[in-house]
């Protein structure tokens, strides 16, 4: 009853509520991100949600406008302290996780969860019914603005992993493990750990590189 209902209520009902903080940031942030270099404020990118549908996730634009789009060797997208893209609002931004702040209209509008597997891409999507069992398991559930993967490894763990996590989430989704989950986050953002892939402790994706 929780995974597809009052999981939902209490969403809207903490969006709702969130909803004069976010508005509070964007007069602050929107303003230093458009004068940065006369570019949009958000960053629209499309994403998988659930059941597979897609649609726009909002995030506040922390890279310079028309920046190339460099990734990993897993496929995930880089993501260095060192990255000559990001504009120096995008680094404050993505060490606080304020560029995340705009998804709050998307769990608002129903796309999103405050808790839940990452959005996933739509880079080389085909179609649903292409997807592995793992990818489809992810959008059992609407995806989040945090969920476990965010909340105890962000970025230092590969997409193989990641994966591996959500799943691991959605078979075990309950109101507890939600909570643990969103006070783990506070904690990662607080301390400011594995905020960029480069800071990755020995795994997969340090392994994928000496391939």
């Amino acid at each position: 009853m929780y995974k597809y209902g009052v999981k939902r209520i209490i969403d809207f009902l903490l969006s709702l509520i969130g909803l004069p903080f976010f508005i509070i940031i964007f007069v602050v942030v929107a303003p230093i991100i458009f004068f940065t270099d006369r570019g949009p404020v958000f960053y629209n990118a499309t994403r998988l949600g659930y059941k597979g549908k897609t649609y726009k996730m909002y995030k506040f634009r922390s890279m310079r406008v028309n920046a190339p789009d460099l990734r990993n060797k897993d496929g995930s997208t880089y993501n260095g302290e060192d990255d000559p893209r990001v504009t120096k609002i995008g680094r404050i931004m993505r060490k606080t996780s304020l560029d995340e702040a705009p998804q709050l209209l998307n769990v608002l509008k129903g796309d999103m969860s405050i808790i839940g597997p990452r959005p996933h891409i739509t880079t080389n999507y085909q179609g649903y019914d292409s997807l592995t069992p793992e990818k489809k398991k992810r959008l059992e559930v609407r995806p989040g603005i945090t969920g476990y993967s965010q909340a105890y490894y962000r970025n230092s763990i590969s997409s193989e992993e990641k994966i591996a996590n959500d799943c691991y989430y959605v078979d075990h989704v309950s109101f507890l493990f939600d909570i643990k989950i969103f006070l783990q986050t506070v904690k990662s953002v607080l301390l400011r750990k594995n905020i960029y892939v480069s800071e990755a402790a020995p795994s997969s994706i340090q392994e994928s590189e000496k391939e």
